[in-house]
């Protein structure tokens, strides 16, 4: 049984490390903003019989801007200059 597993952000390609929530069902969906460039992210799961996960991600739309809780969370950690 898989616990975590990996997506490439679309729109920086980063590879994004998740945990896994079995008990969320065999097709799952959600957004996540990369943690690298604040991006959001539709991310899909799909668990197989013997609980092996398929996860990719797409693109939330040309319009998706970062979370603006992301970009204080990367300036906090010092990742983003302040403007």
């Amino acid at each position: 049984m898989q616990e975590e597993a990996s997506y490439v952000c679309a729109s920086c390609g980063e590879e994004v490390v998740i945990p896994l929530d079995l008990s969320a069902g065999a097709s799952q969906e959600y957004v996540e903003d990369c943690p690298v460039c604040c991006r959001p992210n539709v991310i899909h799961v799909e668990l197989g019989e013997d609980s092996e996960a398929r996860v990719w991600a797409e693109g939330a739309g040309s319009d998706a801007l970062p979370s603006l809780s992301c970009l204080r969370r990367r300036r906090q950690n010092g990742m983003v200059s302040p403007t």
